[in-house]
C-alpha cells in the first residue's frame, strides 16, 4: 500500500487514503499529451499489480531485499525526474529530520510489512487489507485532526468497512484457514500510512519545497534506512533468477517511482476527488491478477468482503466539502 498532493512541502510517499489531505496545488498543471483517464487507468493496474510483483520478488529474495531494491528503484526514476526538471533535494535539518520519520512510518515499514506479509498470505488479501488504510485512517482522524469531527454517515461507513474486514477474515468461521501472521503484518503496514501522514500533516506543512523534492528526499532516506538494516538481517543471494529481479525492478520504478508522479499529475490536473478514486481499484485488480495469473485460491468472502470495505470506506469519506485524501501506495 505511497498519492494526492500534500500541503506545500509535504511529502506524500504511500500517504494513505485517509487522512485528510491539501487543496490541490496552486500552480498550474503542465499540459499532458496522455489524457488523464488513461492515466488513471495506468495507475490502478500500476498499483493493483504491486502486490503480485510483491509475491513473485519474495519468491527468490529474502522481503527486506525485496523492499530495499523497490526503494532504490523507487528513488533513482524519481532523482531522475527531478533532475530533469532542474529541481533541488529540500533544505534544512528540520525538513530532513521530519522527512526520515515519514520515510520510516509511509515507505521503510509498511512496504517492509507487505512483502512479510505475502510469505504466507496471497497477494489478493494483501491488496484487501491495503484497502483498509481509509478506514484506520479515517478512526485516527477523529482523534487527532481537530477538523475532523464525528458525523452518522463517517461513523456507519467505518463500521461497514471493518464489517467487511471481518467478512473477508472469515469470523464466523473462527478465521478457519488463514494465517494470522501474515493477515495481521499486511493491517499493520495498511496502519502505518495514516499514522505517518498524520505525524506529515503535523510537522511539514509549511516546509518550502516542491512536492517532487520532497518525495525524493523520502524516498531517498528510506532507502538509507533499509540498506544499514539489511545486511544485518540477510545474506547476498547466491543467484539472482530473471523473473523475481524484474518484478522488484517493476515494483520500484513502476508501482513506486512512476505511480507516484502519475498521482501528483491527475490530483493537479482533475483534483483530489477523481485522484484518490484509484484507492477503490487497486483491491479489484490486485485479486484478479492474483487469482489469473498467480493461481490464487478465491473464496466467496473475499470478493464480498472487499466490496463491503470499499463501500464502508467511501462511505466515511464522504463530505460535502470536496474531498482531500491522498489516496495509499501499496
Amino acid at each position: 500500500m505511497t498519492t494526492a498532493p500534500p500541503e506545500p512541502g509535504a511529502p506524500a510517499a504511500s500517504a494513505p487514503a485517509s487522512a485528510p489531505a491539501p487543496p490541490v496545488p496552486a500552480t498550474p498543471p503542465r499540459a499532458h499529451r496522455v489524457g488523464w483517464r488513461v492515466r488513471f487507468a495506468v495507475l490502478s493496474l500500476i498499483w493493483g499489480f504491486s502486490f503480485l510483483l510483491i509475491k513473485v520478488g519474495t519468491e527468490a529474495y529474502a522481503p527486506l531485499q525485496v523492499t530495499l531494491g523497490r526503494l532504490v528503484f523507487g528513488t533513482l526514476l524519481l532523482a531522475t525526474a527531478l533532475a530533469v526538471r532542474r529541481d533541488r533535494l529540500p533544505r534544512g535539518a528540520r525538513v530532513w529530520g521530519h522527512l526520515t520519520v515519514a520515510a520510516f512510518l509511509l515507505n521503510a515499514v509498511p512496504f517492509s510489512l507487505f512483502a512479510y506479509a505475502e510469505l504466507t498470505i496471497p497477494s489478493t488479501l494483501a491488496g484487501i487489507c491495503n484497502a483498509t488504510s481509509p478506514l484506520w485512517g479515517m478512526a485516527l482522524s477523529l482523534v487527532a485532526l481537530s477538523e475532523d469531527r464525528p458525523t452518522r454517515r463517517r461513523v456507519a461507513g467505518l463500521g461497514l468497512g471493518f464489517l467487511g474486514v471481518l467478512t473477508v477474515l472469515g469470523v464466523w468461521e473462527g478465521f478457519s484457514g488463514l494465517d494470522v501472521r501474515g493477515t495481521a503484518l499486511a493491517l499493520l503496514a495498511s496502519l502505518c500510512y495514516p499514522v505517518g501522514w498524520i505525524y506529515v500533516r503535523r510537522t511539514l506543512a509549511g516546509a518550502d519545497a516542491s512536492h517532487l523534492s520532497v518525495m525524493t528526499g523520502q524516498l531517498l532516506l528510506a532507502t538509507v534506512q533499509l540498506a544499514a538494516v539489511t545486511p544485518l538481517f540477510t545474506s547476498v543471494p547466491a543467484t539472482f533468477p530473471v523473473g523475481p529481479l524484474l518484478a522488484v525492478v517493476a515494483l520500484g520504478a513502476l508501482g513506486t517511482g512512476l505511480a507516484l508522479l502519475l498521482q501528483y499529475g491527475l490530483v493537479a490536473e482533475v483534483g483530489p476527488t477523481i485522484g484518490q478514486m484509484v484507492t477503490y481499484l487497486v483491491p479489484v485488480i490486485a485479486t484478479a491478477a492474483g487469482v489469473a495469473l498467480l493461481g490464487e485460491p478465491l473464496a466467496w468472502p473475499t470478493p464480498a468482503g472487499a466490496l463491503v470495505v470499499l463501500a464502508g470506506a467511501a462511505l466515511a469519506q464522504s463530505r460535502t466539502e470536496p474531498a482531500r485524501t491522498p489516496a495509499p501506495q501499496p
